[in-house]
This record gives structure tokens, sequence and C-alpha cells, in this order.
């Protein structure tokens, strides 16, 4: 495992990358999944950078910090990007249709599909093709000679703007426009154009011979009845790499976002409004509300309106989130098929955004609160006590959404007092401090009237009733 960064002071919060890598940690853990790698920006300036588990399970290679993953459709934040700028430089326009740069396509029901249309997936076109065993590796992924001829006769689904339909297609046809109009292939454009002038080192169009020694592996998903995963060959992506080809690691990622909602050298600040304005919205019975913009999506986190994009490439899962405002940047990225990417990177995000927004010096800490903090273990699971900014939070850590079921805590005499509020738990209870003679280190909470330890004795002791060494 990489260690964390050192804490990092933001205005007059500080945030303790232990106890952010710990979270990530036993999300990883309870999850089963080979590796994670993460980073967090906040107002522009690293303050977690790091990894967990393995880059190859059959290896057993440590994940490092600089281990380069397939981010997938991260690659459409890029296109997108890519293809604003040539608008604002007058070579494109928004409501080109297809067919204007792509003749190929003249005629047919997708060729009038223009590249807002595309970027938005509002233009109906097909989402990965009739024969689309290319995702697990069943057939290459296709080139321009088999991508054009196929959306032409069969790539139409619904009428253009009549619903949200997300298409790989229509991104691998807006990465051939930039290759018309530019004379450049799309690699060569976005690099030239876009990752260099950002200094972004670890980031690549498609896999190459540059990043390819220190990509990592991807994984299937565990099997139902284990853990067992199977490896997952590396390919490159074709025609739909603007859809799909990027490679990267959460450090650049983070970079990349902040730049991409601040940086005024990249685009201009109403193109930016542009991009994240919201789109369309689907919302299906039972299932999470979701919004999308051109190449990004859109939600609200912690009372943050946030910009950002998954990517799913077999072996592989990731997410990355930015606040609009700049302040937070958090990317968290997984090789393997199952891995809680977009979870991983929505608690991050709340824990450091909850961090940032309690910086106030008026919230009152209490004196030396770093001395409450740390993380307990008992019969029914764990508990961490972390500061937050200028508030300490009493958090189960094994939760996917950390401030669900959070306690904030005052400091009162010995005990910590929780905020009064009605619920099925100890609610209302002060969590009792227990010290060793010293007085210096917390030797046991007391919560509801149960006892937890600090975790690294709590888990000697489990170890040793299973016969197993630490």
């Amino acid at each position: 495992m990489t260690p964390p960064t050192a804490p990092v002071p933001v205005q007059d919060a500080v945030l303790d990358p232990d106890q952010l890598a710990a979270w990530v940690a036993t999300q990883a853990g309870l999850a089963r999944v080979p590796g994670v790698q993460y980073a967090v920006l906040v107002d522009g300036e690293p303050v977690l950078d790091g990894a967990w588990g393995v880059a190859d399970v059959t290896s057993g290679e440590p994940l490092r910090a600089d281990h380069v993953f397939r981010v997938a459709s991260h690659s459409k934040t890029f296109t997108a990007v890519a293809v604003a700028r040539l608008v604002e430089e007058g070579v494109l326009r928004f409501d080109d249709p297809f067919e204007q740069h792509l003749p190929e396509l003249a005629g047919a029901p997708v060729g009038r599909v223009t590249l807002r249309e595309a970027l938005g997936h509002t233009g109906g076109v097909l989402r990965d093709g009739r024969d689309a065993d290319h995702w697990q590796l069943g057939a290459p992924f296709p080139d321009r000679a088999a991508l054009l001829p196929s959306v032409r006769a069969d790539g139409e689904v619904f009428g253009r703007g009549e619903r949200f339909k997300y298409s790989n297609l229509g991104y691998g046809l807006l990465g051939l426009v930039v290759e018309v109009v530019t004379g450049r292939s799309y690699a060569e454009h976005v690099r030239a154009a876009v990752v260099e002038p950002l200094g972004l080192r670890d980031t690549a169009p498609e896999l190459d011979d540059a990043v390819a020694g220190r990509s990592v592996v991807g994984h299937s998903a565990r099997g139902v009845d284990d853990d067992g995963r199977l490896p997952v060959a590396a390919v490159t992506t074709g025609a739909l790499a603007a859809a799909t080809g990027f490679c990267s690691t959460a450090r650049d990622l983070v970079r990349w976002f902040a730049a991409l909602v601040g940086d005024e050298s990249l685009l201009r600040p109403e193109t930016r409004r542009l991009l994240r304005r919201t789109e369309s919205v689907v919302e299906r019975p039972r299932a999470r509300r979701r919004a999308y913009g051109l190449g990004l999506e859109v939600r609200r986190i912690e009372g943050h309106d946030v910009v950002g994009h998954s990517g799913g490439f077999p072996g592989q899962l990731t997410r990355t989130w930015a606040g609009v405002d700049g302040r937070v940047v958090v990317s968290v990225l997984t090789n393997a098929v199952d891995g809680p990417a977009d979870a991983l990177a929505t608690g991050l995000f709340s824990l450091v955004a909850t961090a940032v927004d309690d910086a106030d010096p008026a919230a009152g800490a209490p004196e030396d609160p770093d001395r409450w903090t740390g993380r307990f273990a008992n019969l029914w699971g764990q508990t961490d006590l972390v500061r937050l900014g200028r508030r300490l939070w009493m958090i189960d850590p094994r939760q996917a959404d950390p401030l669900a079921g959070a306690e904030e805590l005052v400091v009162d005499g010995d005990v910590l007092r929780p905020l009064p509020h009605g619920g099925f738990g100890p609610v209302g209870e002060p969590v009792e401090v227990v010290r060793d003679p010293g007085g210096d280190r917390v030797a046991a909470i007391v919560v509801g009237g149960m006892t937890s330890w600090p975790l690294a004795e709590y888990e000697a002791q489990r170890r040793a009733h299973l016969g197993r060494t630490v």
C-alpha cells in the first residue's frame, strides 16, 4: 500500500489523510476488491494520493499511486473538451450534423445527429453495436472501417432529442470528426491540444508502450460462492478511443477535473458552463436520479453541485467527482469489474466536503480535537471518531455513505455528547472515553453501554481466537 501524504492544512481545517485512507481501506476490504487507487485535491492542493491492495491478484504486485488504469468513459470528458475547443476556434459548430464532416453518413438517420446531441447522448444512437462482444473481449473493438457502415445501416434507436440514450458509438463518431477537421489522429490531437499542455504525464488517449509497463491488470467479478477472480487481458479500443480509450491515474484525473471546472486556458467560462448544464435527467422507479450535460455527469453531493464521470472497462471500474466551485475534487480507480468506485468516490467527496464546509473558526472546535480521535472495534463492528474540519464525528466506516447515521459530537469533560435527535440507536447518550493511566492514549470508548477497544488490539484478540497471526 502506498502511504498517504502528511496532514495538509486547508484554510482553518485539517484533513487527516490517514483517516481518509483508513475509510477507503475498510470499504475496499469489505468489497474484497483487488485494488483501489485514490486522490483528492482541495483548493488545488493534493491532500490525498495513495493506493490499497494489489495491481494483479496473480502476481500479488502491490498497487501504487503511479499505476495506470483504463479509465474508460472518462474519455468522454476529454472528447467533449476537444470538440468544445474546436468550436471556440471556429472550426466546428455544436449544431453541425455528423454527415457534414463524415460524408459516409450522408442521408442516414445517424448522419443528421448533431455534435451537441452526440455529446449529450440525445441523438438516439445505438449504444455499442448489434454485436458488442468486444466489451467481453470476444472480438476487437471496431475500427473506422467497421464503425461507419454499421451505424449507417443500423445505428438509430430513438429519434433525435426523443430520449437520453447513452452511446459509445456516438462518441466514436465524434472522435472521427476531430480527425477529419484537424488532419491528425484523435490521439495525436487530444494529446497535443489537451493532455500535454496540462502536464498530465500519466494520461494517454489509448494504451500504448509509454504507459503499458505501469498498467494494472483488470479482473472479473468475484464468484457467488468464492472470492475467485479471473484476470482480464489488455486490449486497444480502435475507433471507440474517444468514448473509452483513455488511461490515467487518480492523481492525474483530479488535476484534469480541476482544470475542467476552473482553468480558463482550457475553456472559456461560458463554454464550461455549457458543458455542465443539465441536458437530460434520467429518472426510473427504484433507481438513482441521474443527470447529464455535454460529456459530464451532473449530481449533488452533501449540498454541493458536482460534475464528473464514471468509467467501465473490461476488468476495471472508475469514478471522479469535482465540485463546480473547484474546491474539492476526488477520483477513485478500481481494478475489478465490480469495484465500488462510485460509492468510494462519493463517500470520499462527502467526507472532504464536510470538513471543508466546517472550517470556519467560529464553529468552536474543542481544544486539541485530535486527542479524541481513533478507530475502535467490538463484536458488532467498528466505530471511527474523526475530525472533519473543526468538529468531531462518530462514523461507522462500514457504511458506503460514511455520513449515513453519523453523529456530530461535542466535548463535555470526559465524555462526548451527540447532538439531540430521535432514533433507534443510543441517541442522546454520551460517549465515554476511557484513557490509559497516563491520560494520553484512548484505551476504549463506551457507546450505548458497550465497550469498543482500539482496532489493532481488538483485531489481535480476534485473530488469536481464529488461530491466525496478525
